[in-house]
């Protein structure tokens, strides 16, 4: 037997890099296989195409993406070329002799990824018989009305032909490493193990089935994880057969991984195994070469939405707009599951606590979740054109106002202020003001629901009575569709509406990573997170006071429903007694967490789980050091200096802190300094080993 090849990492200016010289990437094929590649359905989309870049940079010429041929996302997103590798060519050749239509091309995104894309269409004629042999092969039969299972079955039986074709080219190397991810990925994973080819096998749930379907039931997932009938759950939700897709595809793969330690818990009593590693989601992070431009772009953003809401509050505008602070609530209509009837009731607590305190403070409260609606709410266009004519009017006054004025300063002389304006202007004025009389309260959606008898965000509204009252100091308004620059209302992308927030507030009940409030982190907007959320559980493990650095992370795994509401409330109230200085210094220390999330260091679980797959198929060629952990020690952000010992500058128990602590806090406080350690914390030496510390399971364990 020839000697293992051991595998292990070290950094190279923060980049993890080979240390072994004679097991270059040119002997290995990496293949990531995903129903989303080039096909955005969800998150994962995000998670493939952000982290191509960085997986491409490594692996070069030998990384392809695997996915479904759809003419619609071809013709815009890819550039079809000839495979450079020509035993991937000839596999392809072969299916297409058989009549099997099989694209190959360039992804035209960051790092430009070669793509393998299948008909499912040219292929459906195989489906009775590739059903028959996943029968035999796992006793998972797939019923003929589920469209989403059998394309998945056609899916993943293609996928496994390929790599049988390909495999049966090679002798001892390359060797081929297949990543699937999610279980519509998950048959060619189990055709692939069922038939015994050459190739280590990954396999990452980025969400369990049941998870998502049990949570959306209101039912207490997270205190009654043991005490599921997980079969008999599947069989009344009618995705058993799914679920043991999911299942198979979880036990069949060399290594098992998900996006986070709670996704990780979950996991192993809905899947019934332990993952082997947990691969944390990145983004692709743009620095701005000047340091503060995220606060600029910043103020520029909030000025446009500012603009917004002089035309929604027209008649009621009798509260100051620098006072106002933003805060957004964004993702798919999941009333539950994303939180939005516990923020919903925070509101309401908060909206009580600004009114007794007698604050000068507004929140302005978005909710940007789709919904069905058949068209704008007139009051809202209404306000809008009534806050365009307005100030038209003013632009008119002021340009008669401003040539006499110039006229009268030509002559040497003093113009007199009571004369400057005629009666016509005057009137002009009146007429104006006459205008923005409005005899209702605005409206608290920016579209007319088409059932808003039964929709649980307004239905919650009219129960807490946040209807915009005059008194109410938090406004709600919920714009039940995706922001669009071409919007009529509120012309901003998505990104530059986040940038001109002041908090977004993403109180997940089951959320599995939380790409909202990364989003947020990166460009430098403080968030709301949970310890049921992926992002708020490794803000937790890598920074040592996420508050002071801007990410609020509420209890709502161990305290009761009403508790995680109080907390979320103080979270909120505190936020609205910061000063503009500390919004302003948070921020700066939010947008520095952003190297957390760059996929050139959290690449490094993925390269992990590759090495580790590696290992356990082919053990004769490659190995794990046996007891070098998975190290993350130096990874960590600790408590800014600048903030004291107590938690009293980041969150005020009473509504009248003192001048003093905001001065003190400025003396303390060397932005520069606090920059330059946080990039050391993040650039520490790196290893792998075989599993992270404290994992039960050893290595070698779940060798199916």
């Amino acid at each position: 037997m020839p000697l293992a090849r051991s595998l292990s990492m070290t950094s190279l200016n923060g980049l993890p890099q080979w240390e072994d010289e004679d097991l270059p990437v040119e002997d290995l094929l990496l293949f990531e296989v995903s129903w989303e590649v080039t096909n955005k359905v969800g998150g994962i989309y995000t998670v493939i195409q952000t982290k191509a870049r960085t997986t491409a940079d490594e692996w070069g010429e030998n990384y392809f993406l695997v996915g479904p041929y759809f003419e619609h996302n071809v013709k815009t997103q890819v550039e079809a070329c000839e495979p450079p590798n020509p035993a991937v060519k000839k596999a392809m050749d072969t299916m297409k002799s058989q009549g099997c239509q099989v694209f190959f091309g360039r992804w035209l995104i960051e790092g430009s990824p070669y793509v393998l894309l299948f008909d499912i269409g040219s292929a459906a004629w195989n489906l009775d018989r590739w059903k028959g042999e996943f029968w035999d092969a796992s006793n998972i039969g797939i019923p003929f009305h589920d469209r989403e299972a059998n394309d998945a079955v056609i899916f993943g039986s293609l996928t496994a032909w390929f790599l049988k074709e390909l495999s049966c080219q090679f002798d001892d190397k390359p060797n081929i490493i297949a990543h699937f991810h999610e279980w519509q990925a998950g048959v060619g994973l189990i055709l692939s193990r069922s038939q015994k080819l050459p190739v280590a096998t990954i396999f990452t749930t980025h969400a369990t089935l049941l998870g998502r379907y049990l949570c959306a039931a209101s039912i207490d997932f997270y205190n009654n994880l043991d005490q599921f009938d997980i079969d008999k759950e599947a069989g009344e939700r009618q995705i058993y057969h799914r679920y043991c897709m999911e299942r198979a595809s979880v036990h069949c793969a060399h290594v098992f991984t998900t996006v986070s330690q709670i996704t990780a818990i979950e996991a192993e009593h809905m899947l019934k195994r332990n993952p082997d590693v947990v691969t944390p989601n990145g983004l692709n992070i743009k620095k701005f070469s000047a340091m503060h431009e995220f606060q600029n772009l910043h103020s520029m953003y909030k000025a446009r939405i500012q603009e917004f809401i002089r035309g929604h509050f027209y008649g009621h505008l009798d509260f100051s707009l620098e006072k106002t602070l933003f805060f957004f609530i964004a993702g798919r209509y999941e009333f539950s599951n994303k939180g939005a009837d516990m923020f919903l009731e925070a509101l309401s607590r908060l909206n009580f606590l600004l009114r007794v305190h007698k604050t000068d403070v507004t929140v302005v409260v978005f909710f940007i979740m789709p919904a069905k609606t058949n068209n704008f709410n007139v009051e809202t266009l209404k306000g809008q054109a009534v806050r365009k004519q307005l100030w038209d009017t003013a632009q008119s006054v002021k340009e008669k106002f401003g040539k006499k004025l110039y006229n009268a300063l030509l002559k040497g002389e003093i113009p007199d202020l009571n004369k400057i304006l005629d009666r016509d202007d005057i009137t002009i004025m009146k007429r104006a003001i006459f205008s923005t009389q409005r005899h209702c309260l605005p409206p608290v959606t920016t579209h007319n629901m088409i059932d808003d008898g039964n929709d649980p965000i307004l239905n919650t509204i009219r129960r807490i009575g946040l209807f915009n009252n005059r008194t109410d100091r938090v406004k709600v308004i919920l714009h039940p569709e995706f922001l669009s620059s071409t919007s009529p209302l509120l012309p901003l992308d998505y990104e530059e509406f986040v940038r001109g927030c002041h908090l977004g507030v993403f109180p997940s009940y089951y959320e599995p990573w939380g790409y909202t409030p990364a989003e947020c982190t990166v460009m430098g907007i403080p968030s709301v997170t949970t310890n049921l959320s992926g992002f708020g559980c490794f803000m937790q493990e890598h920074v040592a006071d996420p508050t002071a650095y801007g990410i609020y992370i509420v209890d709502r795994r161990f305290r009761s429903p009403d508790e995680s509401c109080n907390q979320l409330t103080q979270f909120l109230y505190g936020f609205c007694q910061q000063s503009r200085r500390q919004r302003i210094i948070q921020r700066n220390r939010t947008e520095r967490l952003s190297d957390l999330l760059d996929w050139r260091y959290l690449g490094r679980y993925y390269m992990h789980a590759r090495h580790l797959a590696l290992s356990r198929t082919f053990p004769d060629k490659f190995e794990m050091e046996p007891s070098a952990p998975l190290k993350t020690e130096g990874f960590r952000y600790p408590r800014p200096s600048s903030v004291p010992p107590s938690p009293s500058v980041s969150q005020h128990s009473s509504p009248h802190h003192s001048e003093g602590e905001d001065e003190d806090e400025d003396e303390r406080y060397d932005e520069d300094e606090e920059a330059k350690r946080d990039r050391q914390n993040i650039k520490s030496p790196f290893s792998l080993g075989v599993l992270p510390q404290g994992k039960k399971k050893q290595h070698g364990e779940y060798r199916n």
